[in-house]
């Protein structure tokens, strides 16, 4: 008997540490929507998080504010080169959008709540569509350097979920994942890609922890479970922001091949230039979408 009330009071001592948890990691995110409220003239609905390789996205954006990151009460510092580390306001073609120039990485050694710790604020300043890129490794015998990848759905192979733990209220203890990616802003992205002469691919992302780039003998894993381009990042970020009931559109540039007979050895210099090369076209493509939604 004395055995079952010990086991009882531990597991109560445990959720009500995890609801003390979840109560400061909102009152930080309140704090920190209202500290970026003070700040900007205004509130856009379309936030874009520009992953490696494609800050430079930024100079398509007629900036009105920039703040960084390390200015920005409780959020997290990006450490990886290639990601500024900065937040811009600005207008992308005719409308309002926030700009994350820089993510967050579980690599970086940051939990999975300061990972998303972003999207939850963007949620609080009232974004309803998040706009997500990044750089991956195509698995796709198909594709080819610089294929620009739709993102169609996901795996998530981080160790951690995202929504491990007490659940926010912004949406159910068990969301449904059937449509993460918005089918609508696909067909526009196709129908605008199609009326530029644009090259599209379409595909699965899985997202893994890294910092290494895969093995051959990953790679080849990864193909064999339905994914058509890896890379580390934007899984996270989009469970989080579906479960804000956030629209979601995410696209991939493919930096390097993972196919038998296309691998070679890859830094992350040469993944920022494979990037860089084809960011114009995705540029045309986001600025079309946002100016057309």
């Amino acid at each position: 008997m004395q055995k079952i009330w010990v086991i009882s009071h531990l597991s109560l001592s445990l959720q009500r540490k995890d609801k003390k948890k979840q109560e400061i990691m909102y009152s930080k995110i309140i704090e920190t929507a209202q500290w970026l409220k003070a700040k900007m003239p205004c509130c856009p609905d379309t936030v874009i998080i520009l992953g490696t390789g494609l800050g430079r996205l930024s100079e398509e954006i007629s900036v009105t504010l920039t703040i960084d990151y390390a200015e920005i009460p409780n959020f997290p510092v990006s450490t990886v080169e290639g990601h500024s580390g900065r937040l811009i306001l600005g207008k992308l073609g005719n409308k309002n959008i926030l700009a994350m120039q820089g993510r967050f990485h579980y690599y970086e050694g940051y939990s999975m709540k300061e990972v998303t710790f972003p999207i939850r604020v963007m949620y609080e300043l009232g974004v309803k569509t998040l706009f997500v890129s990044n750089a991956a490794g195509g698995t796709n015998p198909a594709f080819e350097i610089g294929d620009i990848m739709i993102i169609t759905d996901h795996i998530n192979f981080f160790p951690e979920h995202p929504l491990r733990g007490k659940n926010f209220p912004t949406g159910p203890r068990f969301p449904d994942m059937h449509e993460v990616y918005d089918h609508e802003l696909i067909q526009q992205a196709d129908a605008i890609a199609a009326e530029k002469g644009i090259k599209v691919q379409h595909g699965v992302y899985l997202g893994t922890q890294g910092p290494t780039f895969e093995t051959p003998a990953e790679y080849r894993m990864f193909r064999v479970l339905g994914a058509d381009a890896v890379g580390m990042s934007t899984v996270p970020e989009v469970i989080v922001a579906h479960h804000c009931g956030i629209r979601v559109f995410g696209v991939s540039v493919i930096t390097d091949l993972g196919v038998d007979g296309k691998i070679i050895e890859v830094s992350h210099e040469e993944v920022q230039e494979a990037a860089n090369a084809v960011q114009p076209l995705m540029a045309e493509i986001m600025r079309e979408m946002i100016n057309r939604s």
